[in-house]
């Protein structure tokens, strides 16, 4: 079942039924790892080169080596469906094409951590989705691949209870600790870290989140042995991602394909191209978070994590937005700072106002009410967000503005004024003015 590039998704028609599934080898790489040890089975995910698919990019495997050992208390794995980046719609085509995969990576993860509950979190604005995958853990539940009846179709003594959890539609609960306090009942509002999850997450038991796409990966690991694994992509990222196409192609859609491959063969070769034969202005590689890249620099460019951190860019969720010559730049980041400023939980002082005075610069900047400096207030709001936040939404914020700002900053300058009259809008403050010219020299 598992012929890369295509490990993921695999081309099977009606992959999400779960005699379909299981025809193709499904739950085999479950039943593998029966036969090992939780400590080796974590060892097989850390040799594979896994890493999160969620944005950060972390080991996989020493995530889940972080997870305290024994059973004295209640340890929970939390599954991160909130797929809320704009840009970003890969996960949703697992819940759709492949859930069972899913599903088998949640056994295989809970196995190695010893963990007995699972909470798939899926945003609130993924009806569909949600009822395919509720319908998926029904259907595993049936045949005893989850549940008590574990025990008798597979032996041994573990078992692992799946819900599947809808969200409200907040895209801060995205963030892992923000989940967390949406799953216990309370506003999304992001913790501090230390204490991390694995030791203090989930009604304070120690916790694990992993991305969909993440665990969608492990039962191939596990099939085709995380050598051959690390043989597919790139050094460093291996393995193969959705990439998520958007904006101006003739082609958008989600394309998984190995990790070293070239962002003019994103667009080009698998995107068919921009419209009309346009030329390419900017490209966001991996959701409207992440600094954008432009078009004069997108030749040669690998799409993975480590190698776009020389174009001073990250991979994310692997959300890629074109943009042609004639897309309106300021207009562009005026759409994205509105997004986070909307979405916003409020908590951090540096976010929640940063967010406003950004939209009310770029609002200025576009109508063509702005000056200079209004360009350089700008990106310090920008620097004064960035890392100054409990969670990453401030940085989110604040990456693309800065990002635009310093490989576009001329089109920032052509809507701007060389000076500009200021009428206040406070009444006190306008009172305040007039008086202070009765005011004897």
């Amino acid at each position: 079942m598992y012929t890369a590039p295509h490990i993921v998704i695999p081309q099977i028609k009606d992959l999400h039924k779960i005699d379909v599934y299981e025809a193709n080898g499904g739950y085999g790489a479950y039943r593998k790892i029966l036969g090992m040890t939780p400590d080796a089975v974590i060892d097989e995910v850390k040799k594979s080169g896994l890493r999160g698919r969620g944005g950060a990019c972390f080991s996989t495997g020493m995530k889940w080596s972080f997870m305290p050992k024994g059973n004295d208390k209640p340890k929970y794995l939390v599954i991160n469906g909130d797929e809320s980046e704009p840009g970003s719609f890969k996960d949703r085509q697992i819940l759709e094409y492949n859930p069972h995969q899913l599903i088998e990576g949640i056994l295989i993860a809970g196995y190695a951590m010893g963990i007995k509950s699972a909470f798939i979190y899926i945003r609130g604005e993924y009806h569909k989705w949600v009822k395919i995958m509720q319908t998926a853990v029904d259907e595993a539940y049936a045949k005893g691949y989850i549940g008590e009846k574990m025990k008798s179709v597979f032996g041994g003594d573990y078992t692992m209870e799946i819900v599947v959890h809808k969200g409200a539609g907040a895209y801060v609960c995205g963030e892992e600790t923000a989940m967390m306090s949406s799953l216990e009942g309370d506003r999304g509002y992001p913790r501090f870290k230390p204490p991390f999850p694995a030791n203090k997450g989930l009604w304070g038991m120690p916790t694990t989140i992993n991305n969909v796409e993440t665990l969608a990966t492990v039962p191939p690991i596990i099939s085709m042995g995380s050598h051959a694994y690390s043989q597919i992509g790139a050094v460093g990222h291996c393995g193969t991602l959705l990439y998520g196409l958007s904006g101006h192609l003739n082609k958008p859609g989600v394309y998984e394909l190995p990790t070293d491959v070239l962002l003019t063969d994103l667009i080009y070769k698998y995107g068919g191209g921009v419209p009309g034969n346009k030329k390419v202005k900017a490209v966001i590689p991996g959701g409207s978070s992440m600094p954008p890249l432009h078009g004069d620099e997108i030749e040669g460019v690998v799409m993975n994590n480590e190698a776009l951190k020389a174009y001073k860019t990250f991979i994310g969720t692997g959300g890629v937005m074109v943009m042609d010559e004639d897309t309106d730049i300021p207009k562009l980041l005026l759409r994205i700072v509105h997004f986070y400023h909307h979405e916003s939980c409020g908590q951090c002082t540096p976010c929640r106002e940063g967010c406003g005075w950004m939209e009310k610069l770029l609002k200025r900047i576009v109508k063509g009410d702005a000056t200079t400096e209004d360009i350089d207030l700008l990106m310090s709001v920008a620097n004064n967000i960035d890392g100054n936040t409990i969670c990453a939404l401030g940085e989110a914020a604040a990456w693309p503005v800065q990002g635009f700002l310093r490989k576009f900053r001329s089109e920032f300058e052509a809507k701007v004024k060389t000076n500009r009259s200021f009428i206040p809008l406070n009444v006190v403050h306008g009172r305040r003015a007039s008086a202070d010219t009765l005011l004897p020299a």
